[in-house]
């Protein structure tokens, strides 16, 4: 397909999506269908612009003045360095180009350097206004910042399985992905976000993975598993453990001593976490019945750690999910604040005097983040949180970085100061 071909056909697809509200990946995936003369290096290439498109649909519409899908696709691809000249070479109305550009685009595009510098945060930073006031709480004048980083590409993180392999079998295994040591993790491994027209190599395909030497894992995540402070013989609650990726980085960690117990309240997001405890190698994980909150009471205030993975809005996984950004709304903000208090009181009766209660989200807002603690500590006199900076020194062997929201007692990790998706993280431990 020629270049005006593909952003024809990604302006049809964002169309779908915003317009007829069918999920990116299915209107990716029924678009691959219907046309399937379509290479994997065309597909490749109207996927990335799709979701880079609706990475920076604020910022593109206010560009172009319009949030309709051709405006929004136009303003992205010069946001990503295409010139107004070339856009105009381009869009001729042949061979399943776009349409000539308008007098008006022609001229949008060429101010596009200069339209942001005067924008309002939540356009500088492409996400929605009624979010402005919580990113202002939590990032203060570098909001816009926060945002801008969210709506880039990401990595592929990967945690090495240090059951199966070291990091240097596993680097070696992964060299033909240019695949490197990441940041912050000591069992991480990074390959660079794609460019242009690449794509993230499907690395559940390679060998390696299907021999359990590795688990895709964001860095921030694994962070967060290993701030809770696994270690041999302990007694650990998974309370909300999903697919079980903070389960198996505990358990390495534990070197399949003591016992993690795995539960969700919904059952169907513990699917995968039998697959992957086999593949890891896993032997010390008993994983409850989902929604089984009988089993759960039988446990008692019995464990050492007691991690809550908490149900939340999901704003710091923007650049991997950047659609669900722009269905956010206040409604699914309050609820995710009452579900998050439910399942904190829920945790607090399995940890032991002198326990730990490790609360995480992957969100940003403060609603769901320092308020959300501050609120839980006021009821439950009993916990105090422990400064990341002690937890991260003991469990990490390094020096801490500097959280993104500026606070000492939690943690708050973002793309744009550490490179992860964003996390937050709280260390609390009830007295003895």
């Amino acid at each position: 397909m020629r270049p005006g071909a593909r952003v024809s056909a990604a302006i049809d697809i964002v169309d779908v999506i915003l317009n007829r509200y069918q999920p990116v990946a299915i209107a990716l995936n029924d678009w691959g269908k219907a046309n399937r003369f379509a290479g994997s290096g065309d597909r490749n290439a109207i996927g990335g612009l799709v979701y880079d498109t609706l990475r920076r649909r604020a910022s593109a519409a206010h560009v172009m003045g319009s949030d309709a899908p051709r405006g929004l696709v136009l303003g992205t691809l010069v946001s990503q360095g295409s010139t107004p000249e070339e856009l105009l070479e381009m869009c001729t109305g042949a061979d399943h180009a776009p349409a000539p550009l308008s007098d008006v685009e022609t001229q949008r595009l060429s101010n596009a350097s200069t339209a942001l510098t005067a924008a309002p945060p939540w356009i500088a930073g492409d996400y929605q206004e009624w979010l402005q006031p919580a990113f202002e709480r939590a990032f203060g004048a570098r909001a816009a910042q926060q945002g801008a980083k969210l709506s880039e590409r990401a990595p592929a993180d990967l945690r090495v399985n240090t059951l199966k392999a070291p990091r240097d079998k596993v680097l070696k295994a992964l060299e033909p992905f240019g695949a490197g040591t990441s940041p912050w993790s000591t069992n991480g491994i990074r390959i660079a976000a794609p460019v242009g027209s690449a794509r993230t190599p499907n690395l559940q395909a390679e060998a390696a993975y299907q021999a359990g030497w590795f688990e895709i894992q964001d860095e921030g995540s694994q962070i967060a598993a290993a701030l809770a402070g696994p270690g041999p013989r302990l007694q650990i609650l998974d309370l909300c453990a999903g697919g079980g990726g903070k389960t198996l980085a505990m358990a390495m960690v534990m070197q399949n001593s003591g016992q993690i117990y795995a539960y969700d309240a919904d059952r169907n997001r513990l699917k995968p976490i039998f697959e992957r405890l086999k593949r890891a190698g896993v032997r010390n994980v008993q994983v409850l019945r989902g929604g089984d909150e009988a089993a759960l009471d039988e446990l008692g205030a019995r464990f050492d750690v007691v991690l809550v993975d908490a149900p939340c809005t999901g704003t710091g996984t923007w650049r991997r999910r950047p659609d669900a950004k722009w269905r956010l709304r206040p409604e699914a903000l309050i609820q995710r604040v009452r579900e998050q208090k439910e399942v904190l009181a829920r945790a607090r009766q399995h940890v032991k005097p002198g326990g730990r209660l490790v609360y995480i989200t992957c969100s940003l807002l403060p609603e769901e983040n320092s308020e959300q603690i501050a609120t839980f500590i006021s009821a439950n006199p009993e916990f105090h949180v422990v400064p990341y900076a002690d937890a991260w020194r003991a469990n990490l062997l390094t020096e801490p970085p500097v959280s993104a929201d500026g606070r000492s007692d939690t943690l708050m990790l973002t793309p744009l100061d550490h490179d992860t998706d964003g996390f937050f993280i709280a260390v609390m431990e009830r007295a003895k």
